[in-house]
């Protein structure tokens, strides 16, 4: 049987209109008025607005669970969390480890794939380093962090399958920007970030196909008139995409404003960075092989105080960017949803409300609240 939203206002090219949503077989079979009711399962959404499920290409956990230790059980816990929080898709980031504890997160993500399950999809993984600057590396454990090596990236990448999709490198590292376009080849997406890079460096990784700025303005040289250094560089490649942790902590909402209105609506990607206490109360926690204690819903490193991700959800997210923009819920949907679909490669599948494309969409009311989030035309959360 398949579903048929009725009456809702559909978001499609940048806007929205008053249409219903056919969803067979998972997969987004018609979009229009007046669809066939034959066969179907009615779902009144009249004076809600559908847009497509959210992609959050930067988590390392939720609600006790922290990626590098999660079991494929475990990311099932966090794939039903961010269904109710509009997430439909997204990718475990793994913070910089050892290589046989990366190798096993690794597995896990195979195991997850490999049986059925509920809630949001796991489209990929992201890493966050090894190669990393000792300077900035915020929370990623020193020791680990490396220069390029082809054979270990390659292992990495060979054990997924080809599914590790995106990684965060540091371009000043040596021999980094002429081994960007080596990481390229393996179909990883390059982010520059976790990095004192000078403009030039920066340029030179760009040129070279980094596609992508992790948590832009955080864990990164910051632009100085006489330097631009990698923030400069970042803000004005129209290549390159942001990436942004709105939780007003991160950035305050003025530098919201201003990376979106320099990079244009196109290149910004709004993201978590969330950690295993996302969706739980303060206390102590883990990231990797780091004790973190969030007060206030701020997570810092336990040891020194520097931030360690964040408890931000997309849903949050969302809400946080249309009260710092001003901006209406149509410019702002892309950030959650185009944007990184286009980023990590996986646009043809998700990312739009588009006939053929997976149902993957979430219903909002009121102040943009989440009313429901469907999956390939399932409802994984309803409120």
């Amino acid at each position: 049987m398949g579903m048929l939203l009725k009456g809702g206002m559909v978001y499609q090219d940048r806007e929205f209109v008053r249409a219903d949503v056919l969803i067979r077989d998972g997969v987004i079979a018609g979009i229009g008025v007046n669809l066939p009711e034959m066969d179907v399962q009615v779902v009144d959404v009249s004076g809600k607005q559908l847009v497509p499920g959210f992609l959050d290409i930067h988590t390392h956990g939720a609600v006790g669970v922290d990626v590098n230790a999660a079991t494929a059980e475990d990311y099932e816990k966090i794939c039903r969390f961010h269904a109710a929080q509009g997430t439909t898709g997204w990718l475990c980031s793994v913070l910089t480890d050892t290589r046989e504890q990366t190798l096993w997160c690794i597995e896990e993500y195979k195991k997850w794939k490999s049986v059925e399950h509920k809630g949001s999809r796991l489209l990929g993984i992201h890493l966050e380093g090894p190669f990393l600057s000792p300077q900035y590396k915020g929370a990623m454990p020193e020791h680990l962090l490396q220069k390029p090596n082809w054979e270990l990236v390659k292992e990495y990448q060979e054990a997924a399958k080809g599914e590790i999709r995106y990684i965060t490198v540091s371009p000043e590292i040596d021999g980094m920007v002429d081994f960007i376009p080596r990481l390229c080849d393996l179909g990883m997406r390059v982010a520059i970030g976790h990095s004192g890079a000078d403009y030039d460096t920066a340029v030179k990784a760009i040129a070279n196909g980094a596609a992508a700025a992790t948590h832009t303005g955080n864990a990164m040289r910051l632009l100085h008139q006489h330097e631009p250094a990698i923030w400069g560089a970042v803000l004005e490649d129209e290549k390159v995409c942001c990436e942004m942790i709105c939780d007003g902590r991160h950035l305050h909402p003025g530098t919201v404003r201003l990376i979106i209105k320099t990079k244009g609506i196109d290149r910004v990607v709004a993201i978590t960075d969330s950690i295993m206490a996302a969706g739980l109360p303060d206390g102590n926690y883990k990231l990797g092989v780091n004790d973190v204690v969030v007060v206030d819903g701020d997570a810092r490193l336990a040891n020194g105080g520097s931030r360690a991700g964040s408890t931000l959800t997309s849903g949050k997210a969302l809400e946080n960017l249309l009260s710092f923009t001003g901006r209406p819920l149509k410019e702002i949907v892309p950030l959650l949803t185009e944007n990184p679909a286009r980023l990590i490669g996986v646009y043809d599948r998700v990312g739009s409300l588009e006939v053929g494309k997976d149902g993957d969409l979430v219903v909002l009311e009121g102040d943009c609240k989440i009313a429901a989030t469907y999956v390939k035309g399932e409802c994984c959360f309803s409120c």
